[in-house]
């Protein structure tokens, strides 16, 4: 906002006075960051619960008098943004503020907090507490409120409805225990083990978010739920399946529970060790052919985003050099490049009440890292970066390559360990043979990262002299301009002058073999024209049969 608008905003709120979705504080310099997370928590809670945009909290503001009186809280700009992440650390799911403003009043300095409402069906707590407003008072989020807003989507949201039928036996105890396990893991700074171990499986599934007052859901069956639990799911499958395809061929089916089955489905997997050879260097590198974690990531994003209105089982299809992921429904909030670079944090889920669940049981987070930290994995093992194809409306297909497309690309990163992960995106793209922006382009290719033309840009391989691959590199590398230029210098010292066919002839065995024959006879043209209006050389015969000399 520009100060004018900020100001605006702010005689807005006055005249509106205190409600429910806005706060207002003088707030000292040393203002308590858990006061602020417990109202964060209300006014989020209250702006999802009365349809409202935002909520606002105020610092310079005394709420006795409606008077600007100025605020010395967090001067410095990066000490007052960093409150964004101490926010987003202890609220649940995770959150923080969308703007944090501040305004250069004449009655003082006024910082204000936008708050943003929480997601349909989720409430949010501050460190295990929920919060909301009494009027102008702060006050816990009263059960009616609880369930006002969890009640939001259950009619959309397929996986928080409850199963009449199914009770505690129809779940499995051994996925139990592993839930408390994964819930005690997340939760150890507020609760202690032991406490979450004296639990009746009621009380720690209700905890666990995978109840509805006390019945049984389908997240709880699809998480927790017995082999013999399937019928109360129909007509969805309930199932993972892998399948090996290539010069041998099987499949298995895992049924529920899809907490432990998820596991049992990534060790079918045959993870072999590849050996990489770095350039300059006579001793190979070992890494495994996928990344163990980036294979479960990869899994229970499946389980926790697919639609299961489509009643269709989650596919795993292994190749001999990647691994495939299939799950019915849309890619829904978002592109997975804003998740790759970790620039976005999920906004909505088609499963709210499963992605909860999955939270709470130390599976998944809430702030979409998951795909960012699959690329990164990929990064620190030199491998091609993951693939979604959304080319289907109904479908997204992920692809973790388990094998080297261009050794140059590897090498590179294995020398240059500082790269940008944008610069890193853009690179995976050109080995790829996939477009790149002109931006990326220029950048790339100012930092001799890229070489070639359009559309046979490929990653230079300044350190491929140490590889197999040197000689094909030289055929295929664009050679320096300067280079050409004293070739035709040297040509033309020694026999006085050229024909355009002469050279031609001179140059074409070292031009790259990406050119096709028109774009290397425009090249020449290019250079001989540059070293013309460089006062180089000059034709000294016609347009149609020109001969070049030296000046």
């Amino acid at each position: 906002m520009t100060p004018a608008e900020t100001s605006a905003l702010l005689d807005q709120l006055v005249a509106g006075w205190e409600n429910e979705v806005v706060e207002f504080k003088e707030a000292g310099e040393g203002y308590s960051t858990n006061d602020i997370g417990k109202y964060f928590s209300a006014l989020s809670n209250e702006a999802n619960l009365r349809g409202a945009d935002a909520g606002w909290l105020v610092f310079g503001v005394r709420n006795t008098t409606r008077k600007i009186v100025g605020t010395p809280y967090r001067r410095e700009f990066d000490r007052l943004q960093s409150l964004k992440m101490q926010v987003a650390e202890s609220a649940e799911p995770s959150a923080t503020f969308g703007e944090i403003l501040e305004l250069a009043h004449p009655d003082g300095r006024v910082i204000l907090l936008k708050v943003p409402p929480a997601p349909r069906g989720i409430p949010i707590a501050w460190k295990g507490h929920y919060y909301a407003r009494s009027g102008e008072s702060l006050d816990s989020l009263h059960l009616s409120k609880l369930d006002e807003i969890r009640a939001q989507t259950l009619a959309a949201d397929w996986t928080a409805v409850a199963v009449r039928s199914a009770a505690i036996e129809h779940l499995d105890p051994t996925a139990i225990a592993r839930a408390r396990q994964g819930f005690a893991e997340r939760n150890a700074s507020r609760i202690p083990a032991a406490d979450i171990a004296s639990w009746s499986d009621a009380k720690f599934l209700a905890k666990a978010r995978l109840t509805r007052d006390g019945d049984i859901t389908r997240a709880a069956l699809l998480l927790l739920g017995a082999d013999t639990s399937t019928h109360l799911l129909s007509p969805h499958p309930a199932q993972l399946t892998w399948k090996l395809v290539g010069q041998e061929s099987a499949y298995q089916h895992f049924r529920l529970p899809f907490l432990l089955n998820a596991t049992e489905l990534a060790s079918q997997i045959r993870n072999v060790q590849l050996r990489l050879l770095p350039p300059n260097e006579l001793i190979y590198r070992e890494i495994s052919k996928y990344d163990e974690r980036s294979i479960l990531e990869a899994l229970y994003n499946c389980i926790a985003h697919q639609d299961y209105t489509k009643d269709s089982r989650v596919i795993v299809t292994e190749h001999v050099d990647k691994l495939v992921f299939e799950s019915v429904g849309e890619f829904y909030d978002g592109t997975p490049d804003d998740y790759a670079l970790d620039e976005r944090i999920p906004r909505k889920y088609r499963n709210p009440f499963l992605v909860e669940a999955m939270t709470e049981l130390n599976l998944i987070d809430q702030m979409g890292y998951g795909i960012h930290r699959m690329v990164q994995d990929q990064v620190r093992r030199f491998l091609p970066l993951p693939d979604y194809d959304l080319s289907r409306s109904d479908e997204v297909r992920l692809t973790i390559p388990g094998a080297v497309i261009d050794a140059a690309y590897s090498q590179l990163l294995m020398v240059r360990t500082d790269l940008p992960l944008d610069d890193v995106l853009a690179l995976d793209r050109v080995q790829k043979r996939l477009p790149i922006t002109d931006e990326a382009v220029t950048r790339l290719r100012k930092a001799k990262l890229i070489e070639g033309r359009r559309p046979h840009l490929h990653v230079s391989a300044a350190v491929a002299a140490a590889t197999e691959r040197k000689a094909d590199y030289i055929r295929t590398r664009a050679q320096d301009d300067a280079h050409f230029s004293q070739l035709i210098i040297d040509y033309l010292r020694q026999y006085g002058g050229a024909s355009r066919k002469e050279i031609d002839g001179l140059l074409g065995k070292y031009l790259p073999d990406v050119l096709d024959a028109t774009q290397q006879r425009s090249k020449v043209t290019n250079l001989l024209s540059k070293m013309r209006r460089d006062g180089r050389i000059r034709n000294a015969g016609t347009q149609q049969k020109p001969r070049w000399e030296l000046v």
